[in-house]
């Protein structure tokens, strides 16, 4: 995002939007040659401060799947959102694609859908997860409360098993909320 796009969205939205739009830019410009572990360790930190509001809530919608733009200039999001701004911007730093899954999970605790942010170190290394529920960033196999039913990234879509990614089902275009947020992403005109 350009210095002429957030102020033009600080205009639009606000000197808050603006302020969290700055502060997101900065933030990738200061870890991009950080190791991994310290990108997510900083990337889960600056997104977990952000407020936890209800699609239906927020965006008057039973679904919705916010741009990391659209996450920031409304200061919330639902746990989607989260994990969708923590994986744009683990791209932006340099992470490769088959290191990230954003993970369809129940959360066994509140007995409902929840959705978490992966990163595999090696591709059969237990991965990582980050999650707006909890500010540590826990092995899968230290989350006996998350139960793992599917996970993609930008290009694939796989059933899991454990934690980890166990069968490879197709692309990540099947995901219909994914294909709409990735149109929007292209299309936005900041």
């Amino acid at each position: 995002m350009t210095e002429a796009q957030i102020n033009k969205l600080g205009r639009k939205y606000g000197e808050m939007a603006e302020r969290r739009l700055r502060s997101w830019q900065n933030l990738i410009s200061e870890i991009a040659d950080l190791d991994d572990d310290e990108k997510l360790y900083r990337v889960n930190r600056f997104f977990n401060q952000l407020n936890f509001v209800d699609d239906i809530q927020h965006w008057g919608k039973s679904d919705y799947w916010a741009s990391p733009a659209e996450f920031l200039i409304t200061n919330g999001g639902d746990c989607e959102d989260f994990s969708i701004a923590k994986y744009y911007t683990l791209r932006q730093v340099g992470i490769p694609i088959e290191k990230l899954s954003i993970v369809y999970v129940k959360a066994l605790r509140l007995n409902q859908a929840h959705m978490v942010l992966t990163y595999y170190k090696t591709p059969k290394s237990t991965p990582l997860i980050l999650d707006n529920l909890i500010p540590e960033i826990k092995p899968a196999n230290r989350r006996p409360d998350l139960q793992h039913v599917y996970s993609f990234n930008g290009d694939n879509l796989w059933l899991s098993k454990k934690g980890r990614r166990s069968t490879l089902v197709g692309t990540s275009d099947q995901l219909k909320p994914w294909v709409q947020l990735q149109s929007r992403i292209e299309s936005q005109d900041y």
